[in-house]
């Protein structure tokens, strides 16, 4: 096993909001991604997911209501939660959800 620059790993993706795969831990899929200003549409997942600030700042609506995270803050999103990114999220975001 090798150590992943997460920082490095998410500046590298070609687009913003497309994840990549590090790896599994159990059932769970740990993904890094690079944020932009842009919002992501409304999703609800049939699981929990982690979302783990590592710099900059997520900005969600989480049924209806404004959530700020900043860097070296963890949210967790419960299963069956609708959940948006909002204009404004910008920086590295850690992933951990079940794999599927």
């Amino acid at each position: 096993m090798r150590t992943v620059d997460l920082a490095e790993t998410a500046a590298g993706l070609a687009q913003a909001w497309s994840s990549r795969r590090l790896g599994t831990v159990g059932a769970a899929c740990v993904k890094v991604l690079r944020m932009d200003e842009l919002p992501v549409e409304e999703e609800v997942h049939d699981a929990a997911e982690a979302l783990l600030v590592l710099d900059g700042r997520l900005e969600l609506e989480v049924d209806g209501s404004p959530v700020s995270v900043r860097a070296g803050e963890l949210f967790m999103v419960a299963a069956g939660t609708a959940h948006a990114v909002r204009p404004g999220s910008r920086g590295t975001l850690v992933i951990v959800e079940t794999d599927g």
